[in-house]
């Protein structure tokens, strides 16, 4: 029955549409006007717009591949179905994710990242997202993030003591936790210190827009460039965060080979050089035990009385790692915690 509303969402629209299938929670579609996916959403026709003008200024303006949403018939750019969901269509891509784990594909996406920030920095954009009616929230404060996260890290600590019964997850935990926990308060000193505080603030007050999500799941190939998609996260904030997002999630795959992190650096600088401050941000994020509170966290919110052999190995990987992260660090970013 849901297959036959989203079809009749379709025909809301002036496309001819050729053929259809289902892919990842989602309606991939052939038209005359080339591919397009339709997903559910639950945002609002304000956002919409919003989402809608800076695409189109990044398609038209910067030559940037992206999944700007299509306007029905009406002039709308989201599509109620006959059981009251609400649907967008986007533009799509042919082809295939990324695959990081090519090297040359990861440097790649690298490049098309620092292009697709000179696009989000460009006159109009910035209109757009400075605009008072403009329903874009900022990203949350880094060193308020950090905060918390330790917070918890501690928490989990307090909770897995006094535990009478603790299972081989919980007794790496406390045999780890005085080394990250030091790196993790290292880092958060560190960030106070610095103008980070200061350049967060400034840089939501300017309106300045990034991905949210830049990762290989919203990265498209077709051998001819890379699509970006799925901004459905944008915010305002310190920009260069898609870059640590993106180049953690690549080194933790390569359990933090130096020259491949050099490689991803440089092809972003190659189109867009760092400035200090955002350098700064990008190695004291990077520094931050990330990967070890999130699998702490995991635990935390999970049933206890089963640990997968997964979250286990997830803890080991991320001790493994430290070293070469630690010269990752160093070498690239000048930064010893």
């Amino acid at each position: 029955m849901r297959e036959e509303y989203e079809l009749e969402v379709l025909e809301q629209y002036d496309l001819e549409v050729k053929s259809t299938r289902k892919i990842r929670g989602a309606f991939f579609c052939d038209t005359d006007e080339g591919p397009v996916l339709l997903r559910e959403t639950g945002m609002s026709e304000q956002r919409a717009l919003f989402l809608y003008q800076v695409l189109n200024c990044l398609e038209t303006d910067g030559n940037i591949k992206t999944d700007t949403p299509v306007h029905t018939k009406s002039g709308e750019l989201t599509a109620a179905a006959p059981d009251g969901r609400r649907y967008m269509l986007k533009k799509w891509h042919y082809g295939r994710e990324c695959d990081v784990r090519q090297e040359s594909e990861a440097v790649q996406a690298a490049r098309q990242l620092a292009v697709l920030h000179a696009g989000l920095s460009g006159e109009k954009v910035r209109e757009i997202a400075a605009d008072a009616s403009a329903p874009v929230s900022p990203a949350r404060d880094p060193l308020e993030e950090i905060r918390r996260h330790n917070r918890e890290l501690k928490k989990v600590r307090r909770f897995i003591r006094g535990r009478a019964v603790k299972n081989e997850f919980e007794y790496l935990f406390l045999e780890s936790f005085e080394k990250m926990y030091r790196t993790a308060e290292q880092t958060a000193a560190r960030m106070e210190e610095s103008g980070i505080p200061a350049f967060f603030r400034e840089s939501v007050r300017g309106g300045q827009l990034l991905h949210g999500e830049y990762n290989y799941h919203n990265l498209l190939t077709d051998g001819d460039g890379i699509a970006v998609t799925n901004f459905e996260h944008m915010k305002t904030g310190i920009q260069v965060y898609d870059l640590y997002y993106f180049i953690r999630k690549v080194m933790e795959k390569y359990s933090w080979k130096l020259k491949t992190g050099q490689k991803l650096l440089e092809a972003y600088e190659d189109v867009r050089p760092l400035t200090q401050p955002e350098r700064e941000y990008a190695g004291l994020m990077l520094a931050y035990p990330e990967k070890y509170w999130k699998t702490a966290s995991g635990y935390y919110h999970s049933n206890k009385a089963w640990m997968p052999e997964k979250n286990r190995e997830k803890l080991r990987l991320v001790l493994r790692q430290c070293e070469g992260k630690k010269e990752f660090l160093d070498q690239i970013f000048s930064i010893d915690i």
